[in-house]
């Protein structure tokens, strides 16, 4: 029997913004700069000096959710990129050389680039290919690893390397940075992570309004909008009709009788397929790692130190001990009964510490965890009837 699912309106308005979004970025390169940049990277100094924001990443989501990464992700293995580099980058790359099989033609040519290390290395190499090809400056913010807590010479260092940045932009771009339109775009930003970290929060409630499927599709905004009074405007929205779900005991599930715990980014390719099967079988993700990536606190006087200390800190910066601290308190405060962990073939630096995270997590909480192994992006990697069997059997250990 299939479940009925309880969609959320608010969401319907995300493929005008989207489609807004990119034909915007299309139209406006040819009056503006465009700046590819990578998702770990200070989008408010970018927005704040005029300079139009494209995130490939982004892109090879939406390859793979309109299901050809696996035609893009083969023509880049055909032009000698290896098949064990990140679906996200060989969408990509691949829709340079074959625009008219890409999603929009591809995206509006960059005049910089910027890329962080602080979500992993394959960026900076990706980058640099991009460089090559397009013949394009590159900036590359360099952010020290914290295995533990933010120290203060590593803050410093970051903002020494923004600093370097908004030199990079401005030499190249020919656009300068105000101070007044900075403060503004990063208040922007912090009102729109703020109610992106309270409807996050709105999986507390019992039954949770919100599903994890609900979250990654909501997640476009806090991404490729941040600094932008229609993100805020949106999450807003979005909130207050969460909010009307939590006041008549509506969950995002029919009948919810199991919480769930999800670790790592989707697997765009099977979104709803795949937490349909949970669905069916009254499971519902009430919180996640992923999504929290982007519930940034932007408070502080000084800007610039604090924009280093944001992205320095995000979680795939982290070592062992905070990662699996974060498991253990969203399986604690969202009362979990197990967790689901996305062994993604694309992401290594989210999958590496995935066994020793999980053992951490069961030893300090009692609940089990769930590998499941795919690709964001690539459905090749994706065995179906496997996954599903290995569902089932999870599941069957909850109801013991």
């Amino acid at each position: 029997m299939t479940v009925r699912y309880r969609r959320l309106t608010t969401l319907n308005r995300l493929q005008g913004m989207m489609t807004r979004h990119y034909a915007a970025s299309r139209y406006l390169g040819k009056l503006h700069p465009v700046a590819w940049l990578t998702s770990g990277a200070p989008v408010e100094i970018i927005r704040a000096m005029g300079i139009m924001p494209v995130y490939p990443e982004n892109y090879g989501a939406i390859c793979g959710a309109r299901r050809v990464a696996a035609d893009l992700c083969q023509e880049a293995e055909q032009r000698g990129y290896s098949r064990e580099l990140c679906s996200y980058a060989k969408c990509h790359l691949a829709s340079l050389y074959v625009p008219k099989r890409a999603p929009m033609g591809g995206l509006p040519r960059p005049s910089v680039l910027v890329a962080c290390n602080n979500i992993c290395g394959t960026v900076t190499k990706w980058y640099q290919a991009l460089a090559r090809e397009l013949d394009v400056p590159l900036f590359l913010w360099d952010t020290p690893f914290s295995s533990g807590g933010l120290r203060s010479h590593a803050i410093d260092y970051a903002v020494t390397q923004l600093e370097d940045m908004i030199r990079f932009l401005e030499k190249h771009t020919g656009r300068r940075l105000r101070p007044e339109k900075l403060k503004k775009v990063v208040g922007l930003s912090q009102q729109a992570s703020r109610l992106w970290q309270e409807i996050r929060d709105m999986g507390r409630h019992r039954p949770s309004p919100v599903n994890a499927s609900d979250l990654f599709i909501a997640m476009a905004p806090i991404v490729t909008l941040r600094g932008t009074r229609e993100a805020v405007d949106f999450y807003r929205d979005l909130k207050e009709e969460l909010a009307e779900r939590v006041k008549r005991g509506e969950g995002a599930l029919p009948e919810e009788k199991y919480r769930l715990v999800w670790d790592n980014i989707a697997i765009w390719h099977k979104l709803l397929q795949f937490y349909g099967i949970f669905i069916n079988l009254r499971a519902c993700f009430v919180a996640d790692t992923y999504t929290g990536g982007w519930g940034h606190d932007l408070a502080g006087e000084d800007i610039l130190a604090s924009l280093a200390r944001t992205y320095t800190g995000v979680f795939l910066n982290r070592g062992l001990e905070y990662r699996a601290e974060q498991m253990v308190e969203l399986v604690q405060d969202f009362g979990a009964h197990g967790f689901v962990m996305h062994a993604n073939r694309s992401c290594r630096p989210y999958t590496l510490l995935q066994y020793d995270i999980r053992r951490i997590v069961t030893l300090k909480t009692g609940v089990p965890g769930l590998i499941v192994e795919a690709d964001m992006s690539d459905p090749r990697l994706f065995a179906e009837e496997a996954v599903k069997t290995r569902i089932q059997a999870f599941m069957e250990t909850l109801e013991a």
